[in-house]
């Protein structure tokens, strides 16, 4: 039996099994294949690592892992599981087998769904994204769209005019708030309200955005509204508590609401947290939290000790 098996190889998972690694607990990451992250051209907001396309950090990260004997990696999705009679889990696999584990740490992230926009699919992480914080800096300088009329596009909008050449608010027929208009105009903001027809690019690269009546519009890059969603079904299977916005529920150690369980990466997140954080480095971290607390669990469990991780008052002691 693994100490601790993680479901997940992005930046959550390896850097959850690198702590417990180097803890010399018997860990066991399952990697699925591809993060959120594989189409965009870089990594960004990661110190040391700014500019890193995502598969070479995986490389690094596989790499570091290496070292630490306790540490197996495998390919392959979980496609079952249980909880034994002795306890602990019991994981099927996609390749054959199981895996059995004393706590099971899930870090299978989130995947996103395109909105209904022609074109946007083959820009996505190239020259269509949706986080300022990753890939804002790099439309310095170029023409750029939001595409929405909620009151957080317009926040969008006139956050990025502080750095792209111009920026216009495409609301994609619906009307915004006159307050908020008169607001984006005073801070030298366009607002495009005709219907969207398309996205026209050569390649990767946006070339521009046609409306179905008035003149299309030049930009280099759009920002739009994705709906992100969980990739894998585990955590609803083993009846982890999750949000309307189906997030994994985590308290700060990032223990779910099931005993044994603990999940990472922008698949979760806390109550106090109004959305999933979306940079690699955040990701990173809680899977570094999440993984001595998970150590701890275990000290505890193997000498009879305190965990030093206060417990909610409605979970029971995991054996």
């Amino acid at each position: 039996m693994f100490d601790v098996v993680v479901v997940g190889g992005g930046p959550a998972g390896m850097s959850a099994t690198l702590t417990l690694g180097r803890a010399h607990r018997a860990v066991l990451l399952l990697d699925a294949g591809e993060g959120r992250n594989a189409p965009a051209e870089a990594v960004h907001n990661f110190l040391t690592r700014d500019g890193t396309p995502p598969s070479r950090l995986r490389e690094l990260g596989r790499d570091e892992l290496s070292a630490y004997p306790g540490v197996q990696v495998r390919g392959g999705a979980v496609t079952g599981v249980g909880v034994p009679d002795g306890g602990g889990f019991r994981l099927s696999l996609s390749g054959g087998g199981t895996a059995d584990a004393r706590r099971l740490l899930l870090a299978t992230g989130l995947a996103d769904e395109m909105p209904d926009l022609r074109g946007v699919g083959p820009l996505w992480g190239r020259s269509a994204f949706h986080c300022p914080y990753c890939h804002g800096h790099e439309c310095a300088g170029k023409p750029v769209a939001v595409i929405g009329a909620e009151p957080a596009r317009v926040r969008l909008a006139l956050q990025l005019s502080r750095f792209a050449s111009d920026v216009v608010l495409c609301t994609g027929g619906a009307p915004v708030d006159p307050a908020l208009r008169a607001k984006l105009e005073a801070h030298g903001v366009p607002v495009r309200c005709e219907a969207i027809s398309r996205l026209e690019a050569t390649g990767d690269a946006l070339e521009r955005i046609v409306f179905e009546s008035g003149p299309p519009l030049a930009r280099e890059a759009v920002f739009v509204v994705n709906v992100p969603r969980q990739r894998s079904d585990l955590a609803a299977r083993l009846g982890c508590a999750a949000f309307a916005d189906a997030c994994v529920e985590v308290d700060e150690f990032g223990r779910t609401s099931v005993p044994g369980v603990y999940a990472a990466g922008d698949m979760a997140r806390r109550a106090t947290v109004p959305v999933p954080l979306a940079a690699v480095i955040s990701a990173a971290a809680s899977g570094t939290v999440a993984a001595a607390v998970i150590d701890q669990d275990l000290l505890g469990a193997d000498f009879g000790l305190s965990n030093p991780f206060p417990q909610r008052v409605d979970e029971p002691r995991v054996p």
